[in-house]
Formats: structure tokens, sequence, C-alpha cells
């Protein structure tokens, strides 16, 4: 593949990234949560190709997004309850897996040929731009190699994967910084994947939520036990000890810090770059540590991106 191209969102650049995605080549975007990579989702080339340049595994879901509600309801079946979250949370960084419509016209690689999609309608003012520009779903995993560090800005995503893509739009750092909720709702109320959405505002308005998920056979993306890793091992709810990358939450010494003050919003925008930046800082060998990050709110978030970069790698 040429080049990847470097693209502003302007009306011209919006312009050449729909047609190259109309053409079946991917194109990375900036969403509130993370860059996430582009392809038709009606197009089976199109999204084999997403798993290729990601050497992602087939069996991982992908999440479709689109504009809007009324958009939604053409590739899934949207009920009362489901119509009452979207009212809430959307635009924003809920992901909803409700039944797929059979007559929705996408490629089965998308849902994995699940009887359920993913589905999300961004916030990001340039993710919306694009959507509009293209006039169909995309299919968009998070623009990065599979299992390594989210990227959270336009240089993450060519760090990764220039040479496989087409293009990258740049609009500069996501402002979330991890990736959406994902809200199971094809049956009961299930909490498949913690993210931008807290929990509690959740349960505020669904009651306590079954908390599911299968990383053997994922329902929904970000299931699996390892992902997220920086190529050094990571050592989590930790102190510092000499020879060891530390990242701080909070006061204190450390050599990199996701919030001095202590705020699980600023954090959790910081978690991936302070993640890349760390693992650059590490020798070879080296551990990076990260201190204890409190188990609520976007915490629940930040911490299941934690585990899951601490996890024995497959």
């Amino acid at each position: 593949m040429p080049e990847t191209e470097a693209l502003l969102p302007s009306p011209e650049g919006l312009a050449r990234a729909a047609e190259r995605l109309r053409a079946g080549e991917l194109v990375a975007f900036p969403t509130e949560t993370v860059y996430g990579l582009g392809g038709d989702a009606r197009s089976d080339l199109a999204v084999a190709r997403i798993f290729e340049a990601k050497a992602r595994p087939r069996f991982n879901p992908l999440i479709v997004h689109l504009p809007d509600l009324a958009a939604a309801r053409q590739f899934a079946v949207v009920d009362a309850r489901a119509e009452a979250v979207a009212a809430v949370f959307w635009p924003g960084p809920l992901t909803l897996v409700l039944p797929l419509r059979q007559e929705a016209g996408l490629s089965p690689y998308v849902t994995a040929e699940l009887e359920t999609v993913a589905i999300r309608v961004p916030a990001h003012p340039v993710a919306q731009a694009l959507l509009r520009a293209f006039g169909g779903p995309l299919a968009a995993p998070s623009a990065n190699p599979s299992g390594r560090i989210s990227p959270t800005r336009a240089e993450h995503v060519m760090a990764g994967l220039a040479g496989k893509i087409a293009a990258v739009l740049d609009g500069g750092p996501c402002a979330v910084g991890v990736e959406s909720t994902i809200l199971g709702l094809a049956g009961a109320p299930a909490l498949l994947r913690a993210g931008g959405v807290t929990t509690e505002a959740l349960e505020a308005m669904l009651g306590p939520l079954a908390q599911g998920g299968n990383g053997l056979k994922p329902s929904a993306p970000g299931q699996l036990a390892s992902h997220y890793a920086p190529v050094a091992s990571v050592r989590l709810n930790a102190t510092p000890i000499r020879g060891e990358v530390f990242i701080g939450f909070g006061y204190g010494a450390s050599d990199l810090n996701l919030s001095p003050s202590g705020d699980l919003v600023e954090a959790a925008a910081n978690l991936f770059h302070m993640l890349r930046e760390a693992d650059a800082l590490a020798r070879s060998g080296q551990t990076i540590a990260i201190a204890r990050i409190p188990e609520v709110g976007l915490g629940r978030a930040i911490n299941d991106r934690l585990r899951r970069a601490s996890a024995p790698r497959p």
C-alpha cells in the first residue's frame, strides 16, 4: 500500500476520507474516546482489511459507528428500553449491543456471525462529519495493532499502522481517552465493558447490571484477557521501586503522573498516552509500575484497561 495519507478535518480532507472509504479503503479518525480504524461495515473486503491491518482475531466482533439513533434503527432492533438509554447517552461514549436486523446488510465479519450488533453514535464533531460525508455505517475498532495500547492521538495511529491503512484524519487528542462503555441490551441489561460512561450512571437508570463478557468467545469488543498492552510488563497497585518506570496518580514522586490532583477524568484522558511514554522510557527488561487507581467512576474503566495490559501475553 502507498504511504498513509495525513488529512486535516477540513471540507477537503473529509471529502477525501469519504472517497477512500467508498473505495473500500481504511481511514483512521478521532472519536471522543480513542481513534477508530474505519471501514465500510457493509463490505466484506473493507472489514477483512481492518482485521488484516490490526492482526485482529476474526472471532472478535467490531463496533458499528453511525451518526444518530435513526440510522441505528436500520441495522438493529431498538426497543423502548434501548431508545430510552440512547436518548440519555447518545451521542457519546456508550456502545449498545442489540439484536441484529437480518436485513441490515452488514458484513458478517463485523458481528463475528453473532445475532447481535454493537452500535455507537460518537459525539466527536470530526467523527460525526465523516459519518455524514460517507453516508453509511463504519466498522471501527481502535486504530492500533491488536492487543497493543489504544491510540488517542494521530501520531499514535501512525506509529502502529503507517503503511497499512489509507489515511488518518487528525482531530487532535481524544478527550475521554478510554474506549466506550459497552452495554448489552439484547436480553437483561449487562455491562460488557467498562468505559467512558460510568457504571454508576447506567445503574442509576437501569438498576444493578449483570457482568457479561467472554474472553474465549467475545460477545463484544474489549473482552480479550490480554489487551491494551505495552511492550514492557506492567505491575499494578504499585509503590515506587528503584529500576522501574513508575506512573503515579495523585500527589507523590513519579516518573509520569496520570493526574497529580487525583482527577479520574484527567487520568482516563492521559492513560494510553502515558503508557506509551512509559514504554518508551523503559529499558530492556524494565517493568512499568502503576499506582493504585480507585475502583469508582471512570476508575473502573481505567482499572479494566490496566488489568488487561498487565495480563499474561498470548
